[in-house]
């Protein structure tokens, strides 16, 4: 008799199960969506209709609910826990996400929540798959109390599991504060909105409260501040619709997984191209700025580079760029910030980036244009010696293809620190513009001949003629490539080509290194 329920019986059960579908997809409700749209803000269900190809988005755990009774909560409800969770298409290729929804209670993280979102970064890890956290929440629900901090922890575990593992990204599209702000952090990569998003430890209230001091949220945790003081924030976006492109733009350079094949593009640009601009390319002045970038983009596939961190330690650049439709990792020193000279944030900025390439086996490309390391008590202090030691530790132990191209000064200890080949680059090259020494002419000189200029009867003349043929014998490429110091001097308008003929040779590449748990590089 069972089998045989009435017809209407079944179909009501169906209607009510799409109205409650319904219902809980509106989390908010109109009077809500509304005001978060005056904010200028996209609500959670939108931003994931942007993020992923169209009708590829399979929700997880809609129903979930939390299950507290203090302060009140027994008597709310709280569409889907605050949180959208699954996974779909992004450009063709599987993604999964949380997103967090302001419209319903402000998105505030709660103990189910948390589970949700626990559940779908198990998928991610388990599946190998990319995972994307769009946040826009006040942060701990905190009538649940110590359940809504286990969530915290929960979710700061499972980005430390798949760090390495799978690529994980961070959209910070509205609050982020206290403990929330740990995760972000723990990611591989993160967005903020300009104008409407914000992350810290502690608000300007508790702030001004506490130390007296007077601070917007923008000011102390703006998108702006921490692209350009933090460096917390790897990319600056307009508006939540470019932040999402973004995203999928630097999706489209990592693989799904450290198992996984590099994304392939098809190539519309030429093997064979040769960068003639690049031959007149080095001022003759040594102290004369130029732009790095433009050497860049002159070896990328159709002149196109995708940067990270553009806005901070910009005396050293990192980026993603294609050749030959394959990713490539950059990191090049900028001469035009501060010389290009490595201080305590540029070696933070391009060890993470060489880590990252590394673990997702992303080939590396250096440029180096380096007059050493910033001198002085505020870089002592800071610590360049350990900060330092971590730019020697990425490369160290970085095991894809390696190619250095030395463009003009390569001094000291930071030319060792850019990727030398003792510091494990399968072949490094350098412009007939490269000047390898262990520092400049004129500082060589005024220790090596120090009594010889001082005995001369006019010192100003007597060191000018040694800076120059001290210039003349070691502030070139040659006596390092007679050494076997460097593999080649090559022509500029030609580096394009070899880049291309290396990859090529290089792409098979296996290291096998001593068998440990983990380095323990110098934080």
């Amino acid at each position: 008799m069972s089998d045989d329920l009435p017809k209407a019986t079944t179909q009501g059960k169906i209607n009510d199960f799409e109205k409650k579908s319904h219902g809980l997809k509106m989390m908010g409700g109109e009077k809500q969506i509304k005001k978060q749209h005056e904010g200028g803000r996209l609500t959670a269900r939108e931003r994931l209709d942007l993020l992923f190809d169209k009708d590829t988005f399979q929700e997880v755990q809609l129903f979930v609910q939390h299950r507290s009774t203090l302060f009140g909560l027994d008597k709310k409800e709280i569409p889907s826990d605050g949180v959208i969770t699954g996974f779909g298409k992004v450009n063709g290729r599987v993604v999964f996400a949380a997103a967090q929804d302001f419209t319903s209670s402000g998105g505030s993280l709660g103990e189910m929540h948390a589970k949700k979102i626990w559940k779908v970064m198990d998928m991610a890890i388990s599946a190998q798959k990319p995972f994307v956290a769009l946040n826009d929440s006040g942060g701990a629900r905190i009538q649940e109390g110590v359940p809504a901090l286990e969530g915290y922890g929960g979710i700061f575990y499972r980005n430390t599991i798949g760090s390495g593992y799978i690529p994980q990204i961070t959209a910070i599209m509205g609050p982020t504060a206290g403990g929330a702000v740990y995760s972000p952090a723990l990611t591989d990569w993160v967005f903020m909105v300009k104008e409407s998003s914000y992350m810290y430890i502690t608000g300007p209230d508790v702030i001004k409260a506490v130390i007296g001091e007077e601070v917007t949220h923008d000011e102390l945790g703006g998108a702006v501040a921490h692209a350009t003081k933090s460096g917390v924030c790897h990319f600056v976006t307009e508006n939540d619709k470019d932040c999402l492109a973004k995203i999928k733009s630097l999706l489209s350079f990592l693989p799904d997984s450290c198992h996984s094949p590099l994304p392939v593009v098809n190539c519309t640009d030429s093997a064979q191209r040769i960068c003639t601009e690049l031959d007149t390319f080095i001022p003759d002045k040594v102290a004369r700025a130029y732009d790095m970038k433009k050497i860049i983009k002159a070896v990328a596939d159709n002149n196109e580079i995708f940067e990270p961190h553009d806005l901070w330690a910009q005396n050293i650049i990192v980026a993603f760029i294609r050749i030959m439709g394959k990713p490539v990792g950059v990191i090049a020193n900028n001469p035009r910030f501060l010389a290009g000279v490595l201080d305590v944030n540029a070696s933070d900025k391009a060890s993470r980036f060489i880590r990252f390439c590394d673990a997702f086996n992303i080939p590396l490309l250096t440029f180096t244009d380096v007059p050493g390391y910033m001198p002085g008590t505020n870089q002592e202090w800071a610590g360049i010696i350990r900060h330092g030691a971590k730019l020697l530790h990425a490369y160290s132990e970085a095991t894809v293809p390696r190619i250095t191209v030395i463009t003009r000064k390569a001094y000291g200890g930071a030319y060792l620190g850019m990727c030398s080949k003792q510091l494990g680059a399968d072949y490094v090259m350098a412009w007939p513009t490269a000047e390898i020494a262990v520092m400049g002419a004129e500082g060589a000189c005024n220790i090596i001949y120090r009594s010889e200029i001082s005995a001369a009867k006019d010192p100003t003349a007597k060191r000018a003629e040694l800076v120059a043929a001290y210039e003349e014998k070691f502030n070139n490429p040659y006596f390092a490539a007679s050494l076997g110091i460097i593999e080649e001097i090559i022509a500029p308008r030609d580096t394009r080509k070899r880049i291309i003929a290396l990859l090529e040779g290089l792409k098979e590449k296996k290291e096998i290194r001593v068998s440990k748990k983990h380095n323990n590089i110098p934080l």
